[in-house]
């Protein structure tokens, strides 16, 4: 399975840390954001890797190159503006193929085990979930007892930026178009075609400089405790 890691975005939240630097590349416990997510795909024996860039894209390229020192390979989706995840995913659907592929958002970090990700027959999503947190006490969705996913319902979880796609799922947009994902889950969703796993450990949506400065603390702390 192939993946793909979300880094298009303008990091406005993150100003002034991304004044000069893009999102992907701000250092999170010795090294870049992104890298984490290279080793730990890595890791899970995931190594062809789509990224999709526009902001400061040639520096994100320079610092990463093919990806061979992460023990991956890299291929590098440009967009001229940013064209939100679902524009970004097809414009990027020729070297993801048409198999599907793990879908990695840049700006979070959890643990939750790669190893785990997969799609059921007949799917064309399934998604990592994670209990609601103060910046986003409405959630996104709800996840039944059979793990499926719904737009409406309670509980409400937080899709945590992490999952499978299908390719059918962004297929049918024009290459070049501006569309956000969540229409298009929520229209799979009404279908029955959406699955997702309810994750109880690690994860940080590092949005702002306060919530990066949390988990490099977090992740100093625990690797001198180890």
């Amino acid at each position: 399975m192939k993946a793909m890691i979300l880094a298009a975005g303008l990091g406005t939240r993150m100003r002034p840390l991304t004044d000069h630097c893009p999102k992907p590349l701000l250092p999170v416990a010795g090294k870049p954001l992104i890298v984490h997510h290279l080793e730990r795909l890595a890791a899970a024996g995931i190594h062809d890797i789509v990224i999709n860039v526009s902001y400061r894209a040639q520096q994100i390229i320079d610092a990463l190159g093919n990806g061979e020192r992460f023990g991956v390979s890299l291929t590098f989706s440009i967009e001229e503006t940013p064209l939100e995840t679902a524009g970004g995913l097809r414009q990027a659907l020729p070297e993801l193929d048409a198999a599907p592929f793990v879908l990695v958002n840049g700006d979070v970090w959890t643990d939750f085990p790669l190893e785990r990700l997969a799609l059921a027959e007949g799917d064309l999503a399934s998604l990592v979930m994670v209990d609601t947190a103060d910046f986003h006490r409405r959630g996104d969705f709800h996840l039944d007892d059979r793990g499926r996913l719904h737009a409406e319902g309670e509980p409400r979880l937080i899709y945590a930026g992490l999952g499978v796609i299908h390719p059918q799922l962004i297929a049918d947009l024009p290459v070049g178009t501006v569309a956000k994902l969540a229409p298009l889950l929520v229209d799979a969703m009404q279908a029955g075609r959406v699955g997702g796993w309810h994750h109880l450990g690690d994860w940080v949506d590092v949005g702002t400089p306060e919530r990066l400065a949390e988990l490099e603390a977090r992740l100093v702390s625990d690797s001198a405790s180890s």
